[in-house]
């Protein structure tokens, strides 16, 4: 049942209000906290308060402009952008705590969480988009908002990123744009409300032509191979954005962008009919692999997560590619499984640079002596993205196999196989060098400034509160999505919901 309501359009727009208010307070690191933190506060709540409705089968419309009959600015908050919004905004909190504390001290705090808001808002407006148009305006805007981030370190390398990083994404934005004028042109709408637009004597060579665009489109953003080399070399960038990047907005953003053309645009029943989706499935099972086997050649701390990231993104990918119940919830419950894992590694390796200066994988011998916390949080993270039971990703390799299961491809269940043995491959030497290796002997004395090993007596707290907070409630999250995947009320729930009423498939659990 759709319900006109202001909340979303009111959820992305407190994170508008709070970029504003960021860039005109300036320097007053009183106000640009408060205001900060209060938008995120706030935003967090409105989403939460039409989670009841959502569960209960609501649908949440606001509807902003129309243009002419079929193009229109419009919100709607249905269960599937209601599970996004909820981990962007869950994220957003948490990444700002953590942002406050490893930013201290740096130059343009002002330019940097004027920027961060302007994400995480365009990031909300993508969840509730309801239609292409809409969906696009705040696709190409987070590419501009995204970009100042990238380079925030005005090096030559940061500023050479940017431009790969803008070169990718707005060819990936054309894309998009052809496809959904084709998709206007065709269907006569653009609106993502359906379980697919199209009639069902519409030339088949058209179709082709407005998937592969509209795939395109998004799946540079979700760096399915070969569109992923902006993703490690955007790593330039400082720790929060990384995080940002790759759990809340941007990679998310493309994999949910793919997910809303195959379910709303298509719908699984025409997709299964035009036999578009398994070459997207295979595309994305040599990704899963492929990225994890690059991941295994990185030192380079933030590049091994970057290639671990271009795999697992398209898990999601693949679960919706499936067309099967199962597979759909796997996608959809990987949108928070796969980012508290990652923004949990994420965070932690930015705390190691911090305090110690390490960077690469080499480096981190006996480095859990050091900091325990941060390193425990790690390994529950890496032991979430390998699979096992009671942990978040034992949850989407189980349902993603099974949903492979259902469409009588087994082999995908193989690829399941595969990728948790090549995930153990570069995860675990981390940790064996990271609790079983001895540290070594500090050449300068001085390499520790907050008092751990190099100085010779460890601080109280291994690193600062505003960063290990942050650490240990994402991977406190890790473990609550695995333990409680079938709890009624949790996360779960609302993926179910997304299944049955966003995607229009049957309830894919009893």
């Amino acid at each position: 049942m759709d319900v006109v309501d202001p909340r979303p359009v009111l959820a992305p727009l407190l994170s508008f209000a709070c970029a504003a208010l960021v860039f005109a307070v300036g320097e007053s690191v009183f106000w640009r906290r408060f205001w900060t933190f209060l938008a995120a506060g706030a935003k967090l709540l409105v989403v939460l308060s039409m989670l009841p409705g959502t569960l209960a089968g609501t649908v949440y419309v606001s509807h902003v402009v129309t243009f002419t009959p079929g193009v229109s600015i419009a919100l709607r908050a249905d269960a599937y952008g209601m599970f996004f919004a909820l981990v962007s905004s869950t994220l957003w909190v948490l990444t700002t705590v953590y942002a406050i504390g490893y930013m201290r001290g740096d130059k343009d705090r002002v330019r940097f969480f004027g920027f961060f808001a302007l994400c995480v808002s365009t990031t909300v407006g993508i969840a509730f988009a309801e239609n292409l148009l809409t969906f696009f305006l705040f696709y190409e805007t987070l590419t501009i908002c995204t970009y100042p981030l990238v380079v925030h370190a005005e090096t030559p390398q940061a500023l050479r990123a940017g431009r790969i990083y803008l070169t990718y994404t707005l060819l990936g934005g054309g894309f998009a744009l052809i496809g959904s004028v084709m998709t206007l042109d065709l269907a006569g709408t653009l609106t993502l409300s359906q379980h697919g637009v199209f009639a069902a004597d519409t030339p088949t060579l058209a179709l082709a032509a407005v998937f592969v665009a509209l795939v395109l489109g998004f799946g540079v953003k979700a760096a399915i191979m070969p569109l992923h080399g902006w993703l490690p070399i955007a790593m330039v960038a400082p720790t929060p954005v990384s995080a940002l990047l790759h759990a809340v907005a941007v990679v998310k953003v493309g994999a949910f962008g793919v997910t809303r053309v195959i379910y709303n645009v298509f719908g699984a029943e025409q997709l299964q009919t035009l036999g578009f989706a398994p070459p997207l499935a295979l595309l994305a099972g040599f990704t899963i692999l492929a990225g994890s086997v690059l991941a295994i050649r990185q030192d380079h701390l933030k590049r091994r997560l970057a290639y671990s990231t271009i795999s697992q993104l398209s898990y999601i990918l693949l679960g919706a590619a499936l067309l099967t119940p199962l597979g759909a919830l796997a996608a959809i419950m990987h949108v928070a499984n796969q980012a508290f894992a990652k923004i949990t590694m994420f965070f932690v390796v930015g705390a190691i640079a911090k305090e110690t200066g390490k960077t690469h994988v080499s480096e981190l011998a006996g480095i859990a002596t050091r900091m325990p916390w941060s390193m425990a949080a790690f390994t529950v993270a890496a032991l979430s993205f390998v699979g096992l039971p009671l942990f978040a990703g034992f949850t989407t390799k189980w349902y993603l196999a099974l949903g492979a299961l259902q469409a009588d491809a087994w082999w995908f269940v193989v690829v399941m196989l595969a990728s948790s043995f090549l995930n153990a491959a570069y995860w675990f030497p981390i940790l064996h060098l990271a609790y079983f290796r001895a540290p070594e002997a500090p050449t300068d004395g001085a390499n520790d400034a907050r008092g751990g090993a190099g100085a010779g007596h460890p601080h109280r707290w291994e690193t600062s509160k505003t960063l290990l907070v942050p650490i240990v409630i994402c991977a406190a999250y890790v473990v609550l999505l695995g333990v409680t995947a079938e709890v009624p009320g949790m996360p779960t729930s609302v993926a179910v919901v997304a299944v049955e009423r966003s995607f229009g498939l049957e309830a894919p659990l009893p």
